[in-house]
């Protein structure tokens, strides 16, 4: 559970951003909201897989303390997130996992260097009390043979092997290169996906891979990549913020008797946080932390601005997730009864 009890340090009051009573009021419109999003539905002995590329974290103007505690919030709605660009300095992470509680844990890749690399980690954030590491950690390496241009995939695949309940899979999460080269793009996911797609079926193993694929349509070269390999992939929509790009996927293998999914979405927290009707509150905070030599000035058009400002706040992408059935028991049992004359 999301830990709280640091709300109590911040300021009184609950007409301004930053004070306590303003931060808790956000977080009970966002548990609503979750609540009624993903909570209230969920079926008991389910698993919710969530994947997040959350803009740039840490690595330009520091976020606001409240942004850590919804970005929190959001996360704690799900068992297992993986969460792209995280950027070198580590503390604002460990931030967020004091915040997400002692039940909480993580793995994180070392940095990607290169202008392709973006100086980008991944994460794997989860909840241990509904998940258990497998003690299965690691990048994809690809083997020579598809190798693009000689060399392997940009930001290096990271991958880890957990199990909840009777459900034992593998995830792999991605961040594929952005850019006008859209061949590469599905060059890229092709070879991700058909290199995962035949350890699944090497290992007998579920791979769930998830990330930002940089997808744009469902038509597009880096979709029919991804579905070329035969994962199955759900439809979350449009996942930027901007409603027309489908950059964020959940893949997964073995759909049917293997994985069953039982729902899948994108959490808009707009309605919730950093909202429209809050855009005045925010102006002179905005005016105070912008970058030097504008510090402290107004901007020339906020109501323009605001939207990408929030975007700096929480990111530029939603989060997805999907639900999977985890408890096996019933198949197990009738495969028993089945065969008991045998």
């Amino acid at each position: 559970m999301a830990f709280y009890k640091v709300i109590k340090d911040y300021p009184p009051g609950n007409a301004a951003p930053g004070q306590r009573g303003w931060i808790a009021d956000g977080l009970l419109r966002l548990r609503a909201d979750l609540a009624d999003k993903i909570g209230d539905q969920r079926r008991a002995n389910s698993l919710i897989v969530g994947s997040w590329n959350i803009r740039a974290f840490d690595g330009g103007r520091r976020r606001l303390d409240e942004s850590y505690h919804y970005i929190a919030e959001i996360i704690d709605h799900f068992d297992i997130c993986a969460v792209q660009e995280i950027k070198p300095d580590l503390a604002p992470l460990k931030r967020l996992m004091r915040l997400l509680g002692d039940n909480w844990d993580y793995f994180v890749t070392d940095v990607t260097a290169g202008a392709a690399g973006n100086n980008e980690r991944m994460a794997f954030l989860y909840n241990r009390n509904r998940v258990f590491f497998r003690n299965l950690i690691g990048e994809v390496v690809l083997p020579p043979e598809v190798l693009i241009k000689g060399e392997q995939i940009a930001r290096s695949p990271f991958f880890a092997s957990f199990q909840s309940g009777w459900f034992r899979f593998t995830l792999c999460t991605a961040h594929i290169r952005f850019g006008d080269d859209h061949g590469l793009r599905a060059r890229e996911i092709s070879v991700l996906a058909k290199t995962l797609m035949q350890r699944a079926k090497s290992e007998d193993e579920v791979y769930i891979l998830l990330g930002d694929m940089n997808i744009e349509t469902s038509e597009d070269a880096m979709m029919a990549a991804l579905k070329g390999a035969g994962f199955d992939v759900p439809d979350f929509g449009a996942t930027n913020l901007g409603g027309d790009r489908l950059f964020d996927q959940i893949a997964f293998s073995g759909e049917g008797q293997r994985t069953r999914l039982l729902r899948q979405g994108k959490f808009d927290w707009r309605g919730s946080v950093f909202r429209p009707s809050d855009m005045a509150a925010y102006e002179q905070i905005a005016m105070d932390i912008r970058d030097r030599p504008d510090t402290g000035k107004p901007y020339a058009n906020w109501a323009r601005t605001y939207p990408g400002w929030c975007t700096h706040e929480m990111s530029d992408h939603l989060p997805i997730w999907i639900e999977i059935e985890v408890d096996y028991s019933d198949d197990y049992l009738a495969g028993i009864a089945g065969s008991a004359g045998a």
